[in-house]
């Protein structure tokens, strides 16, 4: 009895269909969580190295010296770092160029820093949407699985004379863990959406908050 109502037993017992439908969710869950657990160690990441910059940029530090200590670790910058770097560049370049224009200067400043946020953006909001179409998907493909479920149980229901609830109950029951296995990945997947886009706005604004602050200091 404990076989039959199993995670195992009612894997075994469904139809192929019912079958793909929960190796798809199954699937997918792994995915969510595998996108869940880098998205977070990303945002966490981005954020303390945030604070430690600015604790380094409002210490007093010498600017020029601060920008090449940056260059010097190459592809390692990211986020304030990164939006310092691209900003003191062409402050730098355009200062040596248009000396008599500080409008020039700053304009091109402002621009570097945008095209620096742009991408720091894209870093932040990368594989976002696959958690949003697995939560918004995931508890239909279980609801597929679950309708061709209790069908094929009525189905083998109407075949025969004497029909009891114990004929029945097994392939509503697999059909229903169909279900349950759309909201499993679903959840997660939504939860996770909603955190990391909230996340992602606060440390965008962040960013912007230091461009803007970047741009009057200079």
């Amino acid at each position: 009895m404990h076989a039959e109502i199993s995670f195992i037993g009612l894997f075994l017992e469904a139809s192929v269909l019912v079958k793909l439908v929960m190796l798809t969710l199954l699937a997918l869950s792994i995915v969510s969580w595998a996108v869940i657990l880098q998205r977070n160690k990303l945002l966490s990441s981005a954020r303390v190295k945030a604070l430690r910059f600015e604790d380094t940029f409002w210490s007093g530090v010498d600017l020029n010296r601060l920008y090449k200590e940056l260059i010097a670790r190459g592809s390692a910058i990211s986020g304030l770092e990164a939006m310092f770097v691209a900003g003191f560049k062409e402050y730098t370049r355009l200062s040596k160029v248009n000396s008599k224009s500080p409008e020039a200067v700053m304009d091109g400043t402002s621009r570097a820093m945008r095209v620096s946020l742009s991408r720091e953006m894209e870093k932040l909001e990368n594989h976002l949407p696959l958690l949003a179409t697995i939560g918004s998907t995931s508890p239909y493909i279980g609801l597929f699985g679950t309708v061709w479920g209790i069908m094929n149980s009525f189905i083998a229901l109407g075949a025969v004379e004497n029909a009891t609830l114990a004929m029945v109950a097994p392939g509503i029951a697999e059909a229903l863990f169909a279900t349950a296995l759309g909201l499993l990945a679903a959840i997660p997947a939504v939860v996770a959406y909603n955190k990391f886009t909230n996340s992602s706005q606060r440390y965008t604004q962040k960013l912007e908050n230091f461009s803007q602050t970047f741009l009057s200091l200079v």
